[in-house]
């Protein structure tokens, strides 16, 4: 009676088959994300209320197979092995329907029953394909049903489908893929080897079949509870057999053809579709380039276009109106407590609330990019480039976006997933050099060469990508030891964005920047506060001017004191921090007129040009940082960033400084 009231059902599929867009309808606002324990895959799960049945669904990550060959196919597969929901509901693209019946063919062998949700039927008949579900159901013996989610179109028939099944148990055994003939009676030895040694909760079928595929897992976990003997001897059958491989996938595709012999209808021969026009152009090794930079430069635009001037609204009007009011609300109280609320507080994660406006477009235009089809081709046209860095095509954007900011850079690489790519993206995303850091050039470059502004400019805003280039060589080589993804993607179909989808989307995204890099955020900003302030509440005489003094060999290196230094600390929390420090601690304030003057005493051109370089590739700032922790689920390469970057800058800066002054 208990299962009748409360059910949980797995949400399964490709990427790019519109299963995001089934959970949202099915889920709305009633939906979580985080990560899967142990991993920095996303993990979503939500909740739907129907007839007075609650059910809990989990959204799988998307996968093209359950091979364990990633953590989003190890993920998909022990989930269905070991929390057994009462159903998977298995979406798939109806215009590459025997493509994705591979997974789907992948799926039976595991325990929970399927139904199977056909999507984009819209799509298919455009290019011509004609699908009889009723025909394709008999065949396989599952429920299928015919879905064009983008309008809401047989969703809610899906979900009736699946509680069917919950409540009453699948209609009938469905029809499951077997090995290829020639491999049955070995697949039957193995079994009957293996039968007594099964793990809880694994099939023998499923094991067997797992082995003949060589999947490493699973040889690992059958070697462990095997008595020797027995283990011997089925290596001795894999050994004999190393083609078993090709049997299981000959038997899926055998399996594939018969369930779709009566019930598809192909496009007729010849036929140019609507997808293989718009790819003559978005997938050429020249125009899709150009319409690749096109598309980059609207992304850019439209970001900061109308991101900007909401981020400068929002810094000037809200925040500024918010510690107007509290340092008035606070004018009685001590000096400390309103610094720390006015100056800490309101002004770190103020700070990062003023990203939100740039992050919310960002985040909008990525995910229609997305949903419309065409970051898979941006992708592919610029995976020769990325991969000579050790990264993967998807890269390209996320670093494109740090010219603007870092942290929508960071974030952005959400979009990778491919592991090792998208912690090399996020670890190389601070060194590109993003607008606070350009301002700071734009202030401090005609100051130490009024002579040659433009020209030093432009070397300082191209080093940090030179030297980008090269860390991404260095960091696949020695972290990663080389690895490589695999690029391997299905095209999707171009389709229309759900705006459901988009808006849902944008909020979760934003939702967890502002939970989980505020809360980071909010912290260090009170410590750089404090170090700046304390004891005597000059930052002269702060503790963080006493670290700058401790740090004065390094800086000797440079031909910087201590001030410089102090500066660059504080740029810690937002870059352009750097020129208004200088401006307090040289006695000048915010004049500009008198900060030229005093800085072109106090530095030499070789000691700016170090100072320079120093800002250009030193360590992220705060909201950077934050991000950076909350993307990869760990401090550790937080730390590994920082002292990478901070160890870097040192090395450039003093290279800068005394190359510099041979010359200068």
């Amino acid at each position: 009676m208990e299962r009748t009231r409360h059910a949980t059902v797995a949400l399964a599929g490709q990427p790019n088959v519109g299963k995001s867009t089934v959970f949202n309808i099915l889920t709305g606002l009633n939906q979580h994300v985080g990560n899967w324990p142990g991993k920095t895959v996303e993990r979503r799960t939500g909740t739907l209320t129907h007839d007075g049945l609650t059910i809990d669904i989990v959204d799988l990550p998307g996968t093209y197979s359950l091979t364990a060959s990633s953590p989003e196919e190890r993920i998909a597969r022990d989930y269905i092995i070991h929390e057994r929901p009462d159903v998977v509901i298995v979406v798939i693209n109806a215009a590459s329907l025997e493509r994705n019946l591979y997974l789907v063919a992948e799926l039976l062998a595991l325990p929970a029953p399927l139904v199977l949700g056909l999507n984009m039927m819209d799509v298919a008949r455009e290019e011509g394909f004609d699908i009889d579900t009723n025909v394709l159901s008999a065949a396989m013996g599952i429920p299928v049903i015919p879905m064009v989610a983008a309008r809401n179109e047989g969703v809610h028939e899906l979900i009736d489908a699946a509680i069917e099944v919950i409540l009453q148990g699948p209609r009938q055994e469905p029809n499951r893929p077997e090995v290829r003939q020639d491999h049955q009676k070995v697949l039957e030895r193995l079994k009957a080897l293996l039968c007594d040694y099964i793990p809880p909760n694994y099939t023998a079928d499923w094991i067997a079949l797992k082995l003949f595929e060589g999947d490493e897992e699973i040889t690992a976990l059958m070697r462990e509870v095997s008595p020797p003997e027995v283990w011997s001897e089925v290596q001795g059958i894999l050994r004999q057999h190393e083609d078993a491989i090709i049997a299981v996938a000959s038997g899926r595709y055998e399996w594939i053809r018969r369930m779709t012999r009566a019930a598809l209808r192909r496009p007729r021969a010849g036929r140019i579709t609507l997808t293989q026009r718009l790819d003559s152009v978005a997938t050429h090794p020249f125009w899709g380039l150009v319409l690749l930079a096109f598309v980059l430069a609207a992304i850019f635009g439209l970001t900061y276009a109308i991101g900007g001037p909401l981020q400068e609204w929002t810094a000037e009007q809200l925040m500024g109106c918010l510690a107007a009011g509290a340092r008035d609300l606070l004018s009685g109280a001590p000096a400390w407590l309103s610094g720390l609320i006015v100056d800490g507080v309101i002004g770190g994660v103020g700070n990062m609330l003023t990203f939100l406006p740039i992050l919310i477009v960002f985040f909008a235009v990525m995910g229609l990019l997305e949903d419309v089809g065409y970051m898979a081709r941006a992708a592919y046209v610029m995976d020769r480039f990325m991969h000579a860095l050790g990264l993967h095509g998807k890269s390209f954007m996320p670093l494109f976006l740090g010219f603007g900011c870092n942290v929508p850079a960071v974030m952005g690489a959400r979009i990778i997933e491919s592991q090792p790519s998208r912690l090399l993206t996020i670890m190389l995303a601070p060194l590109v050099p993003c607008t606070a850091r350009l301002a700071v050039l734009a202030v401090l470059v005609p100051i130490f060469f009024p002579q040659g502004a433009t020209l030093v400019a432009w070397v300082l805003t191209g080093l940090p990508l030179v030297v980008l280039a090269l860390v991404g060589v260095l960091f696949n080589r020695l972290v990663f030891r080389g690895e490589q993804s695999a690029f391997i993607m299905e095209m999707p179909l171009y389709h229309r964005p759900n705006a459901r989808t988009l808006g849902l989307l944008v909020w979760q995204r934003t939702l967890a920047f502002v939970h989980k890099a505020g809360t980071v955020i909010l912290g260090v900003s009170i410590v750089v506060w404090a170090l700046a302030t304390l004891p005597a509440g000059d930052i002269e005489t702060s503790l963080l001017a006493s670290l700058g003094r401790l740090l004065a060999p390094i800086g000797a290196l440079m031909g910087l004191g201590w001030r410089p230094l102090v500066a660059l600390l504080t740029s810690f929390v937002a870059k352009e921090n750097a020129v208004a420090t200088l401006g307090v601690l040289y006695g000048v304030g915010e004049d500009t007129a008198a900060l030229s003057q005093v800085l072109a005493g106090q530095f030499s051109p070789a000691s700016g040009l170090a100072f320079l370089v120093f800002e250009m590739l030193f360590i992220p700032c705060v909201s950077t940082m934050a991000v950076i922790r909350q993307e990869t689920g760990s401090w550790k390469w937080v730390l590994v960033n920082v002292a990478f970057l901070a160890l870097l800058s040192i090395v450039g800066g003093t290279i800068a400084y005394q190359v510099a002054s041979l010359f200068l």
